[in-house]
């Protein structure tokens, strides 16, 4: 079962930084998508960001677009997700996400294994 463990997030003021990272464990693809999607209180999820185990490609929302960059690790079982210039419509809970492949509209990962979140609160 594949088991997804996160870290970072907290509370900025807008236009702050922070990181999560995420750590994957108990897959059995070779290669996979590994990504961010988040909830807003009272919204759907979104997808936020993704990248693709197998050959590096990046997808991001266009709300995020320049201003969030998703990485990997050392090992490609890990990726980090790095926000600048956070605003307060980018608070919400947010959850690394386990899919089998990446697409645009994040569909593998909205569908996906998810971790348990992290909150993200930006303040005005």
């Amino acid at each position: 079962q594949v088991r997804l463990v996160e870290s970072g997030g907290g509370s900025v003021q807008t236009g702050g930084s922070l990181r999560l990272s995420c750590t994957a464990s108990g897959y059995t693809y070779s290669t996979f998508c590994l990504g961010w999607i988040r909830q807003a209180a009272g919204k759907e999820h979104e997808g936020v960001a993704s990248m693709s185990t197998d050959d590096g490609s990046t997808y991001y929302a266009d709300s995020v677009k320049g201003r969030f960059t998703i990485s990997q690790g050392n090992a490609k079982n890990t990726v980090y997700l790095q926000m600048n210039n956070l605003q307060p419509e980018d608070t919400a809970m947010y959850y690394c996400t386990f899919g089998t492949s990446c697409r645009g509209d994040f569909y593998f990962l909205l569908f996906g294994h998810r971790g348990q979140g992290t909150q993200v609160t930006v303040s005005s």
